[in-house]
């Protein structure tokens, strides 16, 4: 269910899905960007790394993550307006199921009317609760009809 502006309250925390990281997902993502990095694509050469195997790309966390919190703002976005604070904490590798929490940072309404700026906190755990990633992104979101949010002045 997509939220408008009104609806996120600082503090709140929004669980999204587990997704599980399929061989063709890791290797259709380093296709399609051109990652040819041995660490990801060669399984010898990642078994003599210190991660003794291959690793999923940092982006195809963060691509994955931003996918399962879009039923959050899917019809009330408006635009991303950055991304910041991203750190991959843990390696994440084939196979692994990783789901999102969201949490509501901070949010104050724009001078113009009908929406609102929302930085939200994506933490990104895997299957064992291991924070593997987190970055802040601000979101501009629409209120609901009738432009200005409760409470305005």
């Amino acid at each position: 269910m997509s939220h408008f502006y009104e609806d996120f309250t600082v503090g709140v925390r929004y669980p999204t899905y587990g997704r599980t990281i399929t061989e063709a997902d890791h290797s259709l993502f380093c296709a399609l960007v051109g990652y040819h990095v041995p660490l990801f694509i060669d399984e010898e050469f990642a078994r003599r790394s210190s991660y003794g195997g291959r690793i999923c790309p940092s982006h195809l966390i963060m691509s994955f993550s931003t996918g399962m919190t879009e039923s959050l703002f899917r019809t009330s976005v408006l635009g991303l307006l950055s991304l910041d604070s991203g750190r991959f904490l843990a390696p994440v590798r084939i196979g692994d199921t990783i789901r999102t929490e969201v949490e509501v940072i901070s949010k104050r309404e724009t001078s113009k009317p009908g929406r609102g700026l929302v930085v939200f906190r994506d933490l990104v755990y895997n299957q064992r609760d291991e924070l593997v990633f987190q970055m802040d992104k601000t979101v501009l979101i629409a209120m609901r009809a009738g432009g200005e949010a409760a409470g305005a002045a």
